[in-house]
């Protein structure tokens, strides 16, 4: 029997209405109790203590959106780095997208995400099955097998599900096993071969631009086709105002619909594009500031349900190209935290709702039981010093891949501790 004492801890979990000082028990792998009266006396002998010295105790952040690598680029990054980046940044749960090599398309690719992720033990590893062979767009695939060998959702991962009568099949298909469809919202014809926002800044460089119709209008069109189908749906990376204002629509409507962000889009604008700076290239582009501060708001009224890391590992040679030829993306698992506490401390988003959208709404949206401080929920937890003052620093991060816009950025917030399964996988230097 494994058990894992916390004492001296702030216990915070907004979904449960939880912010109160005290104690945390583990044993073998759940939380058996918790609260401000546990270990009044003493902890009992024989039982592996953590005194937080004040510093909050959240529920492991859960990432609905990364990129592992793994299989087939396994050189920017794979599932044993990517859980070491996970652990450093308080992530417990990572959902990761189909776009392997070969695709997650069939059931044993599904089965051998699950069990790598198993046999590293740094964090919660599940995939999104392809929802269509090949990540073509043309084909289904077989969602209610992968879904019975694990996958949590279906998306064609940085591809959109251009073809309207491929994604009304596919939505028909899913609803019928009540599974959850994932759109990279960005239509092709209106997005090739844009790098980054269209404007006055695009002009100035030179630069084929991606208007911010090219998001909406998929995006409506696919809320229609969810509307008609009755299916779950899901928006990934929204970055425009006007995405924020349909999903804001849609959901006054009554759809089952969702949708996250990332923290390029409400820390960043188009701006940081600067002068062909590549490392700030990514798909969806960074956009206006007007639309950066909409997904903030979005984010503070809970239109927008979740912050995914989006993490997009690319090496040097990938993206120190032209702009137009660089490889889209940026790493963020190490970043998440600090930069959605960026929201809380600017006074932009409440902490509770902030806490939420990296850890409940995720999990709920996905079916996943974790994101949550309560007997009988796993111990999944990261221990935050809150305010400490911090620079980024990619040359630390554990993620082979070094692809950050936000290297050298200030921020507040450090993960000090990360536990798993009522094991700790992450310490942080103080």
């Amino acid at each position: 029997m494994s058990r894992l004492a916390l004492v001296n801890a702030r216990l915070l979990d907004p979904a449960a209405g939880r912010d109160q000082p005290g104690g945390l028990l583990a044993i073998d792998g759940r939380i058996a109790d918790l609260g401000p009266a546990l270990f009044a006396d003493g902890v009992p002998d024989g039982i592996e203590t953590v005194d937080c010295r004040g510093m909050t105790l959240i529920p492991g952040l859960v990432d609905m959106r990364a990129q592992l690598r793994e299989p087939g680029a396994e050189h920017l990054e794979n599932m044993a780095t990517a859980s070491q980046a996970a652990a450093a940044g308080g992530v417990t749960t990572i959902v990761c997208l189909p776009n392997t090599d070969p695709p997650i398309d069939d059931v044993a690719l599904v089965e051998f995400v699950r069990r790598r992720g198993r046999e590293i033990g740094l964090a919660n590893i599940h995939p999104y099955g392809a929802a269509t062979k090949g990540l073509a767009g043309k084909e289904l695939t077989e969602m209610g097998m992968l879904a019975a060998a694990g996958a949590v959702g279906f998306t064609d991962a940085t591809h959109a599900i251009a073809n309207a009568g491929i994604m009304r099949r596919a939505m028909s298909y899913a609803r019928t096993f009540d599974l959850l469809i994932v759109q990279h919202p960005e239509e092709p014809a209106l997005s090739h071969p844009g790098g980054m926002n269209e404007g006055e800044i695009a002009t100035r460089l030179g630069l084929p631009g991606i208007p911010a119709a090219a998001e909406i209008v998929l995006l409506e069109r696919d809320l229609r086709l969810a509307e008609l189908t009755g299916v779950r749906y899901h928006a990934g990376h929204v970055s425009t105002a006007g995405a924020v204002e349909a999903i804001r629509a849609a959901k006054a409507r009554g759809l089952p619909v969702s949708c996250d962000t990332a923290p390029p889009y409400f820390a960043l604008n188009e701006t940081a594009v600067g002068e062909y700076r590549t490392f700030a290239k990514l798909s969806p582009p960074l956009r206006s500031d007007g639309d950066r501060r909409a997904v903030v708001a979005g984010i503070a009224d809970g239109t927008i349900d979740a912050i995914a890391s989006d993490h997009a590992p690319h090496d040097q040679d990938s993206k120190r190209l032209p702009f137009s030829s660089a490889a889209s993306g940026v790493i963020g698992l190490e970043t998440l935290l600090p930069l959605v506490l960026e929201l809380v401390h600017q006074g932009d988003v409440r902490l509770d709702r902030a806490l939420d959208a990296v850890g409940r709404a995720p999990a709920r949206i996905l079916g996943l039981d974790c994101g949550r401080l309560e007997i009988g929920a796993p111990a999944d937890l990261a221990l935050v010093d809150m305010d400490r003052p911090w620079r980024i620093a990619v040359d630390r991060f554990r993620s082979k891949s070094k692809n950050s816009p936000f290297d050298g950025r200030p921020v507040q917030g450090r993960t000090m501790l990360t536990v798993l399964g009522g094991r700790v996988v992450h310490r942080a230097e103080d």
